[in-house]
């Protein structure tokens, strides 16, 4: 029998196994997906597999670069106290490290990177997750190169957010570094105007037309004045006409260009922790009930 990718998937989803132990599982029993779960627990995963039903939006993005590349990832656990273990952001640290040398920005092709003692990226989470009791999971990666620049790497509050940002532009290393804490700090929607979510624009533009119509104004003046506050919308949300945090009397497109004639950013990546992960709302007391006794 063929092993699909969505078998695999659905696998992964039940089990919470890497991408190549749930293959082999399928691989083992000709695709049946229950005799591959048995299989995976007889292996000694069922602890991991109890896990992978609970959410994880606590955790570590970790941001590296080697100048000319930059990889991103981002390692979910449960709750804040697994993500402080110096094992975790020790894992995180080697997974993204990892990913650099591979060139690889794939959360399925860093899971079957080899962690160096035998195992993949996946068996090592798999066997952390039943060594600490929670689910953890690799939840995205991003990967950004500069062709003839640099891309700089930021990471702010101990992983609470990373970022990338690539600078096209001879020995640009440092200024790249600061856009990548710009972002941090502004989340920007969009490189510049050309890029800019065209349904998020039309929406903007849909409620300055009924504000402005509502003034009763001819329809000349209407006009301006929506056009104007699109403008004013942009400058806020592209990232090259933002006001550069450290210095907001120049837009971040002329602190790159002014740092090197001719330089000018080509790309970026910003992930916030657990953004999009609906985190169950236990209590405070709760959560420490259940690292105590290792749920």
């Amino acid at each position: 029998m063929t092993i699909t990718a969505q078998m695999v998937k659905d696998l992964r989803d039940k089990t919470g196994a890497g991408m190549m132990d749930a293959k082999k599982a399928l691989d083992e029993n000709g695709g049946d997906m229950e005799k591959a779960i048995d299989w995976l627990r007889q292996k000694g995963m069922a602890k991991a597999a109890k896990k992978s039903g609970r959410a994880a939006a606590e955790g570590i993005v970790m941001a590296v670069t080697d100048g000319k590349t930059g990889v991103m990832v981002e390692v979910n656990t449960e709750t804040d106290f697994a993500a402080r273990n110096e094992q975790f952001s020790s894992f995180v640290k080697s997974v993204a490290e990892l990913a650099l040398k591979a060139k690889a920005g794939d959360v399925d092709a860093i899971g079957a990177l080899d962690f160096g003692n035998g195992k993949t990226v996946s068996e090592q989470l798999t066997e952390m997750i039943a060594t600490v009791g929670e689910n953890m999971q690799l939840r995205r990666a991003a990967k950004l190169e500069s062709v003839s620049g640099n891309v700089g790497a930021y990471v702010h509050m101990g992983g609470k957010i990373g970022v990338l940002v690539s600078v096209e532009g001879a020995d640009v290393g440092e200024v790249a570094r600061q856009v990548a804490m710009h972002v941090a700090a502004s989340n920007p929607a969009s490189l510049d105007r050309d890029s800019i979510d065209q349904d998020a624009l039309s929406r903007e533009k849909a409620i300055y037309e009924a504000q402005a119509a509502e003034s009763g104004k001819p329809a000349a003046v209407v006009e301006k004045i929506v056009d104007g506050r699109v403008n004013k919308y942009l400058e806020e949300v592209c990232l090259v006409e933002q006001p550069f945090v450290m210095d907001p009397d120049r837009k971040v497109g002329k602190v790159v260009s002014d740092a090197k004639a001719g330089a000018k950013v080509s790309g970026y990546v910003r992930f916030a922790l657990g953004e999009g992960v609906e985190k169950a709302e236990d209590n405070f007391a709760e959560e420490v009930r259940k690292a105590a006794a290792g749920a």
